[in-house]
């Protein structure tokens, strides 16, 4: 008998934010990504409770899909960055420290949520109306036709992630392939509707990261390929390689019961009329010139030896993920039936090869047009591969981005302080009717611009992690990082040479104010400019769409948590 325990009451929280607790979570929260924060983010190890797989990394989307997170409000933020790193693999940690940054400066300000909600959408605008426009100070224009800025977009992602455990030989080795390997996914021929290819991404542990490479065309690992004896494979009379792919198995001993229904009559084997339906599709195979049969699934042995009797190269256990991309690079459909096969489903190949790398074994399937590449990426141990082969994705991810967009942000900190500086200017010029339509006061607007900007700033503080102070010019609005142990009274233009970015190497003439610790009257700043001299070379970059939805989740974010004005939890 079931013992019945009566209902818990609803568990009211009015006014959330106001609970220790939750400020408590809260900095803790921020605190951990705030230290996993850029190219010197202090690695995370992460597991659960009971043991397990470790996991090793600085990446938000793996630090926050395994934090336990147990406050609803701790939920809506978190929910929130993994729905942004979902749609832009790029910029989760901004977010985040944005976001955090925010909520702790606008509740500091002790004015009604509605009055800082009102503001800081005034103030996003002011943003990204900015970010937007020609006369931006803080963005560059990427050029297809040249591939320095692309390097430096792919560099600054592979930097940021030192789980990675990359050297700057490695990491430009890595930004070149990853370039690469995206140009191969561009389609060759200017279409309207054209559609980006897809890299493959194969795993080889182990081996040294410079033993990386890419190829055109895709491998498909096969351990019992004999690579002692000469490919042969058959061709048409117009030299290429005629394919058909297969997404069901071709093992001879699983019928499906969604074919219908079959009369076996008594003495007949199924088996082995299964296995005749195989040799009959063989046959039917050779006989419309095929030269290479891939299978999702498995292949008979003896439809396999049958066909390499017949010059056709049998390629079996493929998987479902390589179903897509083959029959993309092909231009074949695959056969979802032994009982029904058309001609008309055959793509074709260039060529078929043999590749080996390390101690594995692949066949290369080389197209016509390449739309499809592979990326054998290697690495010293599993722990950092598993980090490089995310970092990749997200750096090709951020290129495809950047392909509709061709834009990218300054990094390093300089986009953060240029904004900031901006706003701060932006600010002390409104006119009245402003403050009326917001319903506020030049003195709330303020207050909650100030806020605002610090925020900003409190991001790029979080790219140092090694002391030291770190400075903004009152020219060009951008980052400055002076190294550890000089003191607070030097002449800061002969401890730096070029800003967060790189972009800007000029240091005279220069005012500076130390980010850190202002948190006094709001700080008074013209229009911060654009550099005139600009360093080419080795620039950090971000990518402009993802940081552009990032700053606007994390402040709409911030306002909505900023609103909650009661939780209700269910207790049962």
């Amino acid at each position: 008998m079931s013992r019945l325990e009566a209902k818990k009451p609803l568990l009211f929280i009015s006014e959330p934010l106001t609970k220790e607790p939750v400020s408590r979570s809260l900095r803790l929260l921020s605190g951990i990504l705030k230290s996993c924060y850029g190219p010197a983010g202090r690695l995370k190890h992460l597991h659960n409770g009971v043991g397990g797989y470790v996991c090793t990394t600085s990446q938000s989307s793996a630090i926050l899909s395994r934090l336990s997170v147990s406050h609803p409000v701790l939920r809506v933020l978190t929910a929130s960055v993994q729905n942004h790193i979902s749609r832009f693999s790029d910029c989760g940690l901004f977010t985040a420290v944005l976001c955090c940054s925010l909520i702790e400066n606008f509740k500091s300000l002790n004015l009604a949520s509605c009055t800082v909600v009102k503001i800081s959408k005034h103030l996003l605008g002011f943003c990204m109306d900015y970010l937007k426009s020609e006369a931006c100070g803080c963005r560059v224009s990427v050029d297809f036709g040249s591939v320095e800025t692309l390097l430096c977009l792919v560099r600054s992602i592979l930097t940021s992630k030192p789980a990675c455990m990359l050297n700057k030989a490695e990491i430009d080795h890595l930004s070149t392939l990853i370039l690469r390997a995206f140009m191969f996914t561009v389609p060759c021929h200017g279409e309207t509707n054209a559609v980006l290819g897809k890299c493959i991404i194969l795993p080889v542990k182990g081996r040294r990261v410079m033993d990386s490479t890419v190829l055109p065309g895709l491998l498909i690992e096969t351990p019992e390929i004999q690579l002692a004896k000469p490919l042969t494979v058959k061709r048409t009379c117009s030299n290429v390689i005629r394919i058909a792919l297969f997404c069901v198995s071709m093992s001879g001993d699983s019928f499906n019961p969604e074919e219908g229904t079959i009369t076996v009559h008594h003495g007949t084997s199924l088996e082995m009329s299964e296995l005749n339906q195989l040799l009959n599709v063989g046959k039917q195979l050779v006989n419309d010139g095929v030269g290479l049969v891939v299978c999702q699934k498995v292949i008979h042995p003896s439809l396999k030896q049958y066909l390499k009797e017949k010059d056709v190269i049998a390629v079996d256990r493929a998987g479902l993920s390589l179903m897509e991309p083959l029959s993309r690079m092909t231009g074949s459909k695959p056969t979802a039936s032994i009982h029904s096969l058309s001609s008309s489903c055959y793509g074709s190949l260039k060529d078929v090869r043999i590749e080996s790398f390390a101690s594995k074994h692949f066949v290369h399937l080389i197209p016509n047009d390449t739309v499809v590449c592979s990326l054998i990426l290697c690495n010293r141990n599993e722990t950092a591969w598993d980090e490089l082969k995310s970092v990749c994705e997200a750096a090709e991810h951020v290129l495809q981005l950047t392909i509709k967009e061709p834009l990218a942000l300054l990094g390093g900190g300089c986009t953060e302080t240029h904004l900031a500086s901006y706003i701060r200017h932006k600010s002390c010029s409104l006119s009245t009717s402003s403050f009326k339509d917001m319903d506020c006061s030049r003195t709330q607007y303020q207050l909650v611009a100030d806020g605002f900007c610090r925020s900003l700033e409190s991001v790029a503080c979080s790219l140092n992690h090694d002391g030291g102070e770190i400075l903004t010019d009152m020219v060009y609005g951008h980052c400055w990082f002076v190294p550890s142990g000089f003191p607070s009274v030097s002449n800061w233009s002969d401890l730096v040479s070029k800003c967060g970015c790189g972009i800007n190497g000029d240091t005279e003439n220069l005012c500076w104010r130390l980010l850190q610790g202002q948190s006094g009257s709001p700080v008074i700043q013209g229009c911060p400019k654009e550099p005139s001299v600009k360093v080419a070379d080795s620039l950090t970059l971000d990518c402009f769409a993802a940081k552009c939805s990032g700053l606007q989740v994390a402040l709409e974010t911030a306002n909505l948590v900023l609103d909650l004005s009661c939780v209700i939890e269910d207790q049962n």
